[in-house]
């Protein structure tokens, strides 16, 4: 190995064990990760360059009008600086299965996704891995009705038509919901619709409610004021989960910690500058940003790092729940496809 790359793998190591100690610290991952940072090591710039011995070419990523700490980064151009020999393309879907289909055929390599989207593509044999997550977002999605409607409670759904996004995290509330009301699957009518056709048979009465998420459930709320006849307290934890095609996950770790650094920074600008963070989402969406303060206000702090086991043990809640109902094919096991910074592969790193 010449001395180039001796100690280009001995910095890119060290960095990748100071990013990793980070998110560990901050998801509870345990210590074995942060212990193996070296006391000497000496803080990087925000902005330095990492040497990558193997370089990534381009890096593809899929978000929605939901995804904050995307939206921010992308507003901004910081994966731009910080991977300047690295084409950095940004695609937008109306939800997570859109999405998740683009990176199962190659098409992406990285997105951000609610809880149900993963489940459905895993089942599917969809070729994907679970690298990140945030934490839950209770608050930020609901089962709506209009305001003059006769539904007052959960129980209230049976025989009614529920618009909502299959394999969506809407999807999963709405199990939750009929299950907490003591109804079958069969007893309600799900119409599958994306969430701007949903919004539009929902305004001119086809269905009788809309299982819907922040930003489309924020809009909503303040143009005609429905009424929520639950939120995902108590019905679901709303997981946020970032996936990779298995090359970006087993090849390039090291940008993964990066995009977990500048998320994760991107989110603390949402919390402490918030009026920086509208304009940015709202430059970017559309999104009058009256609607942008109320689902950031709905949001809590939401660092990125790696999956602890209490989310992969919801995240299998939310399989089970699926299976059992006959909406996935086959049982499907989350711990399989989840990438994990372990010690081996940080060895790895120091022996190229």
């Amino acid at each position: 190995m010449s001395n180039f790359n001796r100690s280009g793998a001995v910095f890119l190591r060290r960095r990748f064990l100071k990013i990793m100690g980070t998110t560990a610290a901050l998801w509870g991952l345990g210590s074995s990760v942060a212990k193996a940072q070296p006391a000497a090591a000496k803080p990087e710039k925000a902005q330095e360059q990492l040497p990558q011995l193997h370089q990534l070419l381009q890096l593809r990523i899929g978000y929605q009008k939901s995804a904050v700490n995307l939206v921010i980064l992308k507003q901004q151009g910081v994966l731009e600086k910080r991977f300047p020999n690295t084409k950095i393309t940004w695609a937008e879907f109306p939800a997570g299965p859109q999405l998740l289909e683009a990176l199962s055929v190659g098409s992406l390599e990285f997105g951000l996704t609610g809880d149900s989207p993963p489940v459905f593509a895993q089942a599917a044999g969809k070729d994907l891995v679970y690298v990140g997550a945030e934490p839950p977002k209770p608050d930020s999605s609901a089962i709506l009705v209009l305001n003059d409607s006769p539904l007052k409670t959960l129980a209230d759904l049976k025989g009614r038509k529920i618009a909502l996004q299959k394999g969506s995290s809407a999807h999963y509330l709405l199990v939750r919901a009929v299950e907490k009301a003591g109804l079958q699957w069969s007893d309600i009518q799900p119409i599958y619709l994306p969430p701007a056709d949903a919004r539009a048979a929902f305004e001119r009465k086809s269905v009788d409610a809309w299982a819907i998420w922040d930003p489309f459930y924020a809009a909503i709320e303040l143009a005609i004021k429905p009424r929520a006849l639950a939120t995902g307290r108590d019905l679901s934890s709303n997981n946020s989960f970032y996936l990779a095609s298995r090359p970006l996950a087993t090849q390039h770790p090291q940008v993964l910690a990066v995009l977990f650094e500048e998320l994760t920074r991107a989110d603390a600008i949402a919390q402490s500058s918030r009026k920086e963070a509208i304009k940015l989402i709202s430059d970017f969406s559309g999104l009058d940003a009256g609607v942008v303060s109320l689902f950031i206000q709905r949001r809590p702090a939401s660092p990125v790092g790696p999956l602890n086991a209490a989310t992969v043990a919801d995240q299998q809640r939310v399989a089970d729940a699926f299976l059992k109902l006959g909406l996935i094919p086959r049982p499907i096991r989350v711990a399989e496809i989840v990438w994990r910074p372990e010690s081996a592969r940080l060895a790895q790193l120091a022996r190229q």
